[in-house]
């Protein structure tokens, strides 16, 4: 235990300096690629507030702004998430982005940020559209998803709920019992309960007490860490405990 208590503070050192060492950089990335680039340093032990630092304006956060499900995503995997690169989303006013998000690792191999790199390319594919037409050549992309960015976590945690219950066409009154409670367990390993209020505002969202949201959620992973569970989402235990409150 008191190597633990030694430790720890050895270890939010060591984040901090890896954080503060990639300040410099995004600055550099940024003016490489121009303005349609924007790069964010996350700060995973704060998913409320998670960025740290940004250069370029894409998604129009700013420091203090809040992950987007994204992060979430990988927040609910800890140190088993990894690097997503050249992915392409759409913001939710429609313009396309590519991106990359690599996490940030200490020595022990501990998960505790990421640096993302976003691309707006849409002007790109526009022109690529373009070409195609007059080339003879049509046909629409691939259905993107949609990601919420934003300064609000808020705004991220509804986004995640509303996608999530209009994926089933159902609302929360027409679950069933074990429904609803994939639906929490669903959340959980998004990492929606890591963040400060979540619990109160996915209850709100669903037109429930926020006693019965929790119970929810405990019976979703008392479910989940069962015997022939498959524990997906055991990596935010921890995190999700502390912080959802």
């Amino acid at each position: 235990m008191a190597d633990a208590q030694v430790g720890a503070p050895a270890r939010s050192a060591e984040q901090d300096a890896v954080i503060a060492a990639l300040m410099p950089v995004i600055d550099g990335i940024a003016a490489t690629f121009g303005s349609c680039c924007e790069v964010v340093i996350h700060d995973f032990r704060r998913p409320e507030n998670s960025i740290v630092a940004l250069a370029g304006s894409v998604t129009g956060r700013g420091v203090g702004g809040s992950m987007s499900e994204i992060g979430m995503r990988l927040l609910a995997r800890g140190d088993e998430a990894g690097d997503e690169l050249n992915y392409l989303t759409r913001t939710r006013d429609g313009r396309l982005v590519k991106a990359s998000t690599m996490l940030l690792r200490d020595s022990r191999g501990t998960v505790f940020g990421a640096l993302c790199v976003n691309l707006d390319v849409t002007a790109i594919s526009q022109v690529h559209t373009l070409v195609g037409e007059l080339a003879g050549i049509t046909g629409s992309p691939a259905a993107l998803p949609t990601t919420t960015f934003g300064d609000d976590v808020g705004a991220v945690v509804a986004a995640i709920v509303d996608a999530r219950e209009l994926s089933g066409a159902r609302t929360w009154a027409h679950l069933g019992r074990d429904e609803r409670l994939e639906l929490f367990r669903d959340l959980d390993r998004r990492g929606v309960f890591a963040v400060r209020g979540a619990v109160q505002q996915v209850a709100t969202r669903l037109g429930i007490s926020r006693a019965s949201a929790y119970n929810y959620l405990a019976a979703a992973r008392e479910t989940d860490e069962k015997p022939g569970g498959d524990g997906a989402g055991s990596g935010l235990r921890r995190a999700s405990r502390r912080t959802a409150r």
